[in-house]
């Protein structure tokens, strides 16, 4: 039996992880394979990538790596390139690099502000800028933009540039999927909520509990009306829905993958 995305080319962008556990991009990767998916991974951190890949190759699944920084258009354009020399196509482009640095804007400075912009949102004008005539020659193409359920409610933390750059990427994903629907390309965005991956040990504890992992671990589960956080699995489900052919009539919008979070009050 084929797998719903049988011998697709897919490019995942940040398909590594910065701890164990299931990231995001890593997770999607994985999922995005077992399903049949050939995948064209991308990292700025080439072992996370392949670590990833071996997940994929010992499952006797297709992988490939490359290392880039895709806030820079010259290693956008090279990326691309490569896996187009590598397959011939690119079928699915799942645009997963992000990251938050606290701060409002009287006490952010302005290159965290400029570097939250690039790190969040440019890069994904930027793959999109050199997939989009790729998929609309081919006359097929599926985009899915990592977005947050920041961009649409306040998240309780001053994180004022990470939450501008999530609802930015969510208009940004209907203007393309606007544009491109007689062309026969897809595009929708994914609002995970607050959501355990290895950013969590990583990053996350360190810039809000003071290093005390399981306190934000519990603080952050008694905030889901489901009483726990879900994982790169969860999202990766929902990215697997939208790049098959069973969401062929889904463009313009998102899925919020949250516990019910977003819907609760107050934040």
């Amino acid at each position: 039996m084929s797998g719903r995305l049988q011998d697709r080319v897919a490019i995942i962008t940040g398909a590594g992880s910065v701890g164990p556990g299931w990231g995001n991009g890593k997770a999607t990767a994985v999922r995005f394979a077992e399903e049949g998916s050939k995948i064209f991974a991308t990292d700025i951190n080439l072992d996370a990538a392949a670590e990833t890949k071996k997940l994929i190759t010992d499952a006797g699944g297709t992988c490939v790596t490359h290392i880039a920084d895709i806030t820079k258009t010259e290693n956008v354009k090279a990326l691309v390139g490569a896996c187009m020399d590598e397959f011939g196509r690119i079928d699915i482009l799942h645009n997963n690099v992000g990251g938050s640095m606290p701060g409002g804007p009287a006490d952010m400075p302005e290159d965290v502000w400029q570097g939250q912009i690039d790190h969040n949102l440019t890069h994904i004008y930027l793959m999109c800028r050199y997939v989009l005539p790729i998929m609309e020659e081919q006359g097929k193409g599926v985009i899915i933009n990592m977005s947050s359920t920041s961009g649409i409610r306040y998240s309780g933390h001053p994180h004022t540039a990470y939450a501008a750059t999530k609802a930015a990427i969510i208009q940004f994903s209907r203007s393309v999927a606007i544009q491109y629907a007689k062309k026969g390309v897809r595009c929708n965005s994914i609002l995970p909520g607050l959501m355990h991956t290895p950013m969590v040990e990583a990053r996350l504890a360190g810039h809000r509990a003071g290093g005390d992992v399981d306190k934000i671990v519990a603080d952050r589960n008694a905030a889901i009306p489901m009483g726990w956080a879900g994982d790169g699995r969860d999202t990766a489900n929902a990215a697997l829905f939208l790049a098959s052919d069973e969401a062929r009539f889904i463009t313009a919008t998102e899925i919020i993958v949250d516990g019910g979070r977003s819907a609760a009050s107050p934040y």
